[in-house]
């Protein structure tokens, strides 16, 4: 909106008498996600679904901020129109996502039948999503289960929190591999699916993801200015979706799917070892 050639940026300024306002109504947009020809790492893929590996750094579905080169635009150039169309037009085959900096296996509907299939399962829990993460600390015990509940945080309506009002969330861990006392390799099994379970529910025990600014944004104390560094320049949190394990909701053909973690996670853990040897006083 302009007057006499000024651009108006104040939404409280009021009208008044004066030079006529002048209105400039942006182009329309379509309201579908346009195809993008975008390569796939795929698993698996029949007529019903597909089983893929997102990347992390891109988004599930468009959103404000986010209108393409995400995996739904991606789909429509690979699938074309047979997508699930339960999701809505934004959200065509979208049964599960995983956050945008976050990597893994994810399964994709193709049409409405596996699509209504494949969301029973993760109604009823009958999925396996087994996870791996990089944390900050060591959890003690090394093996243990997470029963909190999770909500939408009352004092930031961006996050996720612990909370009494919440819905009922469980994660189980267990120790992989540890660098001293600084830094751990999780395996993670979800029993439950909420919104960043995950990332709630370590920060909640003190041991956020590696990575995380919105859940764990103060790196800890005594870090050398290289590891600072290096997390620093993360493009990601260090949160991978392993395995994926489900009964196809078409044949009945029970189904598991692994992709390893990322090469970053194991050259972080060799980063945070060769740090702990070398600070005296710290046994590796």
């Amino acid at each position: 909106m302009t007057r006499a050639g000024r651009v108006l940026t104040d939404p409280a300024e009021r009208v008044k008498p004066g030079p006529p306002l002048e209105i400039v109504v942006p182009a329309p947009r379509a309201a579908e996600p346009e195809p993008e020809a975008t390569p796939l790492e795929i698993l698996f893929e029949d007529e019903h679904l597909v089983v893929l590996v997102k990347p992390a750094g891109m988004v599930v579905h468009p959103a404000p901020g986010h209108e393409g080169g995400t995996l739904v635009n991606a789909l429509l150039a690979h699938c074309g129109p047979s997508l699930s169309g339960i999701g809505g037009v934004r959200r065509p085959g979208i049964v599960h996502r995983l956050d945008r900096e976050v990597s893994g296996v994810l399964v994709v509907a193709k049409h409405d039948r596996a699509h209504l299939g494949l969301s029973a399962q993760f109604t009823l829990h009958r999925i396996e999503r087994i996870y791996e993460a990089l944390v900050w600390g060591v959890p003690s015990p090394v093996e243990g289960r997470i029963d909190r509940p999770i909500g939408r945080d009352p004092r930031n309506r961006l996050k996720m929190a612990v909370t009494a009002s919440g819905k009922r969330a469980v994660t189980r861990y267990r120790l992989l591999e540890a660098a001293g006392t600084r830094a751990a390799r999780l395996e993670l099994a979800l029993e439950t699916g909420r919104t960043h379970q995950i990332r709630v529910h370590l920060a909640s025990i003190g041991h956020p993801v590696i990575g995380d600014r919105l859940y764990g944004p103060r790196l800890p104390a005594g870090l050398s200015p290289t590891v600072r560094a290096r997390i620093a320049a993360l493009d990601r949190i260090a949160l991978h979706a392993r395995v994926l394990g489900f009964t196809h909701p078409i044949t009945g053909v029970p189904l598991r799917f692994e992709a390893p973690a990322p090469a970053l996670f194991a050259e972080l853990m060799e980063l945070l070892r060769a740090e702990v040897a070398c600070t005296p006083g710290r046994a590796g």
